[in-house]
């Protein structure tokens, strides 16, 4: 039996720990916060438990499948008929089956057939190698033209990855077309799962889980050094005070390791220095009203910085209605530094522009979330550039949401990558 440390506690830092204690093995958990969860966390949301960022679930989503069945939650998984919608120069339309792709006005006949071709072709796409060195835009470009890619693309990719739009991995783009391209119920319809009581739902039963097993979590503990020798990994110092650990696994964000452990090798530190990521400010309202019918609402319009909209509430059923505003920036661009009320009053305008029926007095409640490290930025060839999870120090392993790519964020990738930690460790 070792004991080890796992550094986070959202999804991936959770699922890791569990497959350890089920190993046999002694773990302890610390966390930043003052919470589990991480990008999956709820709050109190004036009285409604939901979480900070909003998550749902798509049919490939194998890895959460298996660990809700693992945690006897299969039955708390809901599918529902989702709808999307595009507001476009201030209109709403349609989205997301081909008979709202053959209306939609903006797009001449031929751009509208290679879009939809290439939306077709990617969801029947088996492998992604052969787009690790592709630029992304360009790679669209190709396929649905310069029209489809300024009507339908630009403005999404500029808003939501800024100045590395021209920069981007096609396989990780390719990747988030397929994963909810695939998760449908016909050709005409999409369909999306939720968690009955959300992320909280699956957080509190994989706390539950690590304590029966004798582990510990200990939030507000950030780990402030990893300490190895000669030997390897000797332990952490958290709170000022050094712990000793047979093993050290860290789940947080990349940018993080260098400050943690400052004396590995020169080349390592580089490399996680060199992974980007995007950062968000993500408002959410409460509502007496929708906004649309829509679960996800695209939006290309010049007078609107955002690139979008989520209405959780059209995915899973409250009693009120749920509506989140990201706004995705680096932690440098201007709006970051933007009060919680500025992004709140601007993202209210927005819905009210959206929906010209909606009032002020329509809006019960309203938070802003924000964290810096929302989204690595994938370019070409990224995955060659990711150092190994196992390090050159024995007993050291560490990852993060970079090592999902070519996939997404979700919280399916998170306990793959958690679980797959978690057999290296077992097999140090």
């Amino acid at each position: 039996m070792a004991r080890i440390a796992v550094i986070g506690a959202g999804v991936m830092g959770l699922a890791c720990a569990r497959d350890l204690l089920q190993a046999g093995h002694e773990v302890e958990i610390f966390e930043a916060d003052d919470r589990i969860g991480g990008m999956s966390a709820h709050f109190d949301f004036d009285g409604l438990s939901i979480e900070r960022y909003y998550h749902f679930v798509c049919k490939p989503d194998r890895h959460l499948f298996a660990l809700l069945d693992e945690l006897g939650l299969g039955h708390r998984l809901h599918w529902r008929p989702t709808r999307m919608g595009y507001y476009h120069q201030g209109r709403l339309h349609d989205w997301g089956n081909p008979l709202a792709l053959l209306r939609f006005p903006a797009l001449d006949l031929v751009s509208k057939l290679r879009y939809g071709a290439h939306m077709f072709l990617c969801t029947r796409r088996r492998r992604w190698e052969d787009l690790d060195a592709v630029e992304a835009s360009e790679w669209i470009r190709r396929w649905v033209g310069e029209r489809a890619y300024d009507v339908l693309w630009r403005r999404l990719f500029e808003l939501k990855f800024h100045h590395h739009t021209g920069n981007l991995s096609a396989a990780w783009i390719w990747a988030r077309i397929k994963r909810v391209g695939t998760s449908r119920r016909s050709l005409m319809q999409e369909e999306l799962g939720y968690i009955e009581g959300g992320s909280e739902t699956l957080l509190r039963a994989l706390e539950a889980d690590i304590a029966a097993r004798g582990g510990r979590i200990h939030l507000r503990a950030p780990v402030e050094r990893v300490h190895w020798g000669s030997g390897g990994v000797e332990g952490v110092s958290v709170g000022g005070e050094r712990r000793r650990y047979d093993r050290v696994i860290s789940t947080i964000p990349l940018p993080f390791v260098p400050r943690m452990v400052p004396d590995l090798p020169g080349e390592l530190l580089a490399a996680y220095a060199a992974v980007q990521n995007i950062g968000v400010v993500c408002a959410i309202f409460k509502l007496r009203r929708p906004v649309t019918p829509n679960f996800w609402l695209n939006v290309s319009d010049p007078a609107m910085e955002i690139p979008g909209i989520i209405e959780y509430s059209n995915l899973r059923p409250l009693d009120v209605h749920i509506a989140y505003v990201p706004y995705y920036m680096p932690q440098d661009h201007p709006r970051y530094a933007w009060s919680d009320e500025r992004i709140l009053d601007e993202a209210q305008g927005y819905l009210m522009r959206i929906n010209p029926a909606l009032r002020a007095d329509d809006v019960i409640a309203r938070r802003a979330s924000r964290y810096g490290f929302a989204q690595p930025i994938c370019p070409p060839r990224f995955a060659q550039g990711l150092p190994p999870m196992r390090t050159p120090v024995a007993g050291l392993f560490i990852a993060d949401t970079s090592y999902y790519y070519p996939e997404d964020r979700s919280i399916s990738e998170s306990v793959r990558v958690g679980r797959e930690l978690a057999v290296l460790a077992r097999e140090s």
